[in-house]
């Protein structure tokens, strides 16, 4: 079944059953690759995007459920790398492996959109679910502060 998506500021229309997860229509469909699989079920937090402004997991978000809200994926968070958290993750060396940073920054963007001066209790609650198997947690809270601050150190 045809599926008009707006990805990223762009239409696109995509084929596909009701029932496939968002995760496989960026990645295998639309060849979108900063959107990363990892666990499947929802627990990881490596798939998330944006869907109408929310954080939500791809690989649980069928298709048929996206309806006329925008998606943003990691690629839809600046052309460049210039969003204040990209920014941050790189002065603050936060990635170590990388895999689950696309779904760590989404979670954070979103975090900020909806706070844009959280706390530690909020930044963790936030934060929660998405699982760094390097244990960058502590970099990835203070990355949150420094974006959140405009890139000015506390």
């Amino acid at each position: 079944m045809p599926y008009k998506l707006t990805v990223n500021g762009r239409s696109t229309t995509v084929d596909v059953p009701a029932d496939m997860p968002l995760l496989w229509v960026l990645r295998d469909v639309l060849n979108m690759k900063g959107t990363k699989f990892g666990c499947g079920i929802g627990a990881c937090g490596a798939c998330t995007v944006h869907v109408g402004g929310p954080a939500v997991r791809g690989c649980q978000t069928q298709i048929s459920a996206v309806g006329a809200k925008e998606v943003k994926t990691i690629e839809g968070l600046s052309p460049d790398g210039s969003h204040p958290l990209q920014k941050a993750w790189l002065d603050l060396d936060v990635p170590q492996c990388g895999y689950c940073q696309a779904g760590q920054l989404m979670t954070a963007a979103a975090l900020l959109a909806s706070k844009p001066k959280p706390t530690d209790a909020e930044i963790d609650s936030a934060m929660t679910g998405n699982v760094c198997r390097c244990g960058t947690y502590l970099r990835i809270r203070e990355a949150i502060h420094l974006a959140a601050n405009g890139g000015r150190r506390a």
